[in-house]
């Protein structure tokens, strides 16, 4: 797990597998998230161009985080950022926390939310966001699932 202190004082922290092969049992639509085609981001483009529409990027921080994990999945915290996790509670999680061979510090923990670097977490978040665009009047587009529009005021809103 990295952490660094961005420069309007936040933190921000992102963390990396070891390299092993992923449970086997998984099959590949339960784990992997659509991505929009690269002729509906260029046709999307042209588009927005030829109408003169308005265009945003946006981010969403955090956002695997919106969506709920499916059934149970562990993980091991290793060093710093399993310290960190007794500290928030340290009733709980002191009584939890081993030492690997190395005394390092470890913790296991069950996730309740998708977290990136998990085989479910972006399947999870383009779930949850699809789902959240159809409750509000979008309707996804048969031929690429991951754009969207919807009529705002008579003009076309599209989402990729």
């Amino acid at each position: 797990m990295f952490m660094k202190e961005k420069r309007d004082g936040t933190i921000k922290a992102w963390g990396c597998t070891d390299s092993r092969q992923q449970p086997i049992y998984t099959q590949k639509e339960e784990a992997s998230s659509p991505t929009v085609s690269l002729e509906a981001i260029m046709l999307s483009c042209s588009i927005d161009a030829k109408e003169e529409r308005y265009m945003a990027v946006t981010n969403i921080p955090g956002a695997f985080l919106h969506a709920d994990m499916k059934g149970t999945v562990h993980m091991i915290l290793g060093g710093t950022i399993a310290k960190l996790i007794v500290k928030l509670e340290p009733k709980i999680y002191r009584k939890c926390i081993w030492h690997d061979k190395k005394g390092k510090s470890m913790l296991y923990v069950q996730l309740n939310k998708a977290i990136y670097g998990t085989l479910q977490a972006a399947l999870l978040f383009w779930e949850l966001l699809s789902n959240t665009h159809k409750g509000r009047g979008f309707k996804i587009n048969p031929y690429d699932h991951c754009v969207a529009n919807k009529i705002v005021n008579r003009k076309q809103c599209t989402i990729i």
